[in-house]
């Protein structure tokens, strides 16, 4: 049986488990990463369950969580999985698919930090400040982060977001 914090944390997870493993896909750019991603979150959430689900916003703590995971797993990126150049699927000619796909393939290349401070500003659309506290840095560090970031990316995507762009319906 279940206790009450035990009760609060399944409710929370099961509510929030879909924005979070959102977040996780758009930064692993891997959907079984994501999951991997998201269940070590909550991992790391359950033991202190106590005292997080008493903060204002938990869900907050727990995309901080997440982000700050993602980060650290890529700095060690000591396992013995490596992503590979091709994959096993083909590509639909959805003009909106084949956007998605070329920028979730242009996050893929850039730095771990750059693809988190572009998911948070500018996917889950949050504030400067936001991102700041939940990367632990500077605003005016995540502001340049971003510019040099989307910068980089229009550098690695060229010509082609512009086609797949104008060829939308």
């Amino acid at each position: 049986m279940a206790s009450g914090t035990d009760a609060d944390f399944l409710e929370f997870a099961a509510a929030c488990s879909g924005r979070l493993f959102r977040s996780a896909c758009l930064l692993s750019g891997d959907w079984h990463a994501a999951e991997d991603l998201l269940q070590e979150t909550l991992g790391k959430l359950y033991p202190r369950w106590r005292r997080i689900g008493r903060l204002q916003w938990p869900i907050a703590y727990a995309h901080t969580t997440l982000v700050r995971t993602y980060l650290a797993q890529q700095r060690r990126r000591s396992s013995g999985e490596r992503p590979t150049e091709t994959l096993p699927e083909t590509l639909t000619s959805d003009g909106d698919a084949a956007l998605r796909l070329t920028l979730l393939d242009g996050l893929a290349r850039l730095s771990a930090r750059d693809r988190a401070v572009l998911v948070l500003r500018y996917w889950e659309d949050r504030s400067v400040q936001e991102t700041a506290d939940m990367l632990d840095l500077s605003t005016s560090a995540v502001r340049v982060s971003a510019l040099r970031a989307l910068e980089r990316l229009r550098v690695l995507l060229g010509d082609q977001l512009l086609e797949l762009a104008l060829d939308r319906p």
